[in-house]
């Protein structure tokens, strides 16, 4: 059987036009994706790069303030009694019996004064005084015989009255030069250079065959004794302190050379008055040191223990912002956006600082802040580990800081 080739099917205008539609279509469709696509593509760039753009913070909760807190400043001893010793008569220092560092009681003799010029006008003192006394006694006989001759009308009473003034004039003349000797015996008993108190010789600013001149204060002291079984404790208390302070409360002093060793002074009194030029308030403390221990004149850190003022809160050194508008620091509201707050420093305890105002416990910080963070800004906040811890181990080690 033989086969016959069918012949080929003919290409008609309308299969070409269809073909074109299908062929457009298809076109379109590809076209469509692909906008769609890079459409989709950029927008999750863009929400890519703005979610890059949101800086991610580390937030930590503020810890409060101690109940009590400690103000540590520094303070001066001194002796409870301090006395200067000045001459009261010019001569020479013929000898001294006490040096510094000498425990001497009341009365007891530190230094003889040799002093020819006073021993002369004692001697012409008591001369005049037994001249005084002679025409004392001359004139008392006298007025005694005019006053018996007045009994026979042998004087008149003008002559017994002048006679019995004389008298009278002696009297005052021998009085006054017993006065004289009696002041110059009292000087020659400043001869010798005593004690005035129980002590210690804290200084000796003479020796044998210097010349003496009655100082009365102006000139140099001879000798200082000073009553160290009590010393005094001065300290200057910052204005904001000091309503803090008061007498009868006591304080902890720690004194360097002395490690190890504590000792505990009262507040006695205060200035009642703020130092203008410093800001400061004077405080005296006395403090008992029969043992010997201290001297005059050491340094000495003294530690009040004081309530903490209301609303401290403690935040890290790390979380600070210094700008131009002033100390700050950065929270997260609820809306995720950032806030800046100006605050103020109570204490600075090195890694944390205590905040008097600004912030609330209850605030969420940003712990290190971008430099570039502006209030307002979008953040995302991250928690950060607790830090209790820290902040109480922080607290430990700034308790012996003082304020800032």
């Amino acid at each position: 059987m033989t086969l016959e080739a069918s012949p080929a099917r003919a290409i008609t205008p309308r299969r070409l036009k269809v073909a074109a539609v299908a062929a457009i279509a298809v076109a379109v469709v590809v076209v469509a994706y692909g906008i769609a696509s890079r459409a989709a593509d950029e927008s999750r760039l863009k929400q890519w790069t703005d979610a890059q753009a949101i800086p991610s913070v580390t937030v930590i909760q503020p810890t409060a303030g101690d109940a009590d807190e400690s103000i540590v400043l520094p303070g001066r001893l001194e002796a409870y009694y301090r006395a200067p010793i000045y001459a009261r008569v010019s001569g020479y220092l013929k000898s001294w019996s006490t040096d510094i560092g000498a425990r001497v009681k009341a009365g007891q003799v530190l230094g003889l004064i040799e002093t020819p010029d006073l021993d002369q006008q004692l001697e012409q003192g008591k001369a005049d005084l037994a001249s005084a006394r002679a025409n004392q006694a001359l004139a008392e006989t006298t007025a005694r015989r005019w006053q018996a001759m007045l009994k026979s009308d042998s004087v008149s009473q003008q002559a017994v009255d002048e006679k019995t003034g004389d008298l009278a004039a002696k009297q005052a003349i021998a009085n006054a030069a017993a006065a004289n000797v009696e002041r110059l015996q009292a000087l020659e008993g400043f001869k010798r250079i005593v004690a005035p108190f129980d002590g210690v010789v804290t200084s000796r600013d003479t020796d044998v065959g210097a010349l003496i001149d009655a100082g009365g204060g102006r000139g140099p002291q001879l000798f200082t004794v000073s009553d160290i079984h009590q010393l005094r404790v001065y300290v200057r208390v910052p204005q904001d302190d000091a309503p803090a302070i008061h007498p009868g409360m006591t304080a902890e002093l720690s004194v360097p050379g002395h490690a190890g060793s504590t000792y505990i002074a009262k507040v006695d009194s205060s200035a009642g008055a703020v130092n203008a030029e410093s800001g400061t308030l004077l405080v005296e403390l006395s403090l008992d040191d029969s043992s010997g221990a201290l001297m005059p004149g050491d340094f000495a850190n003294v530690r009040f223990a004081v309530p903490a003022a209301a609303g401290l809160v403690r935040v890290p050194a790390s979380a600070l912002i210094f700008r131009t508008a002033g100390l700050q620091v950065a929270t997260v509201d609820a809306d995720s956006h950032a806030r800046l707050h100006t605050i103020t420093i109570r204490h600075d305890l090195g890694r944390w600082v205590e905040v008097a105002s600004g912030i609330s416990p209850g605030d969420r910080i940003i712990d290190s802040p971008p430099d570039a963070l502006s209030d307002g800004d979008e953040v995302h906040a991250m928690p950060a580990a607790s830090n209790a811890p820290a902040a109480t181990a922080a607290a430990q080690q700034g308790a012996g800081n003082g304020p800032d």
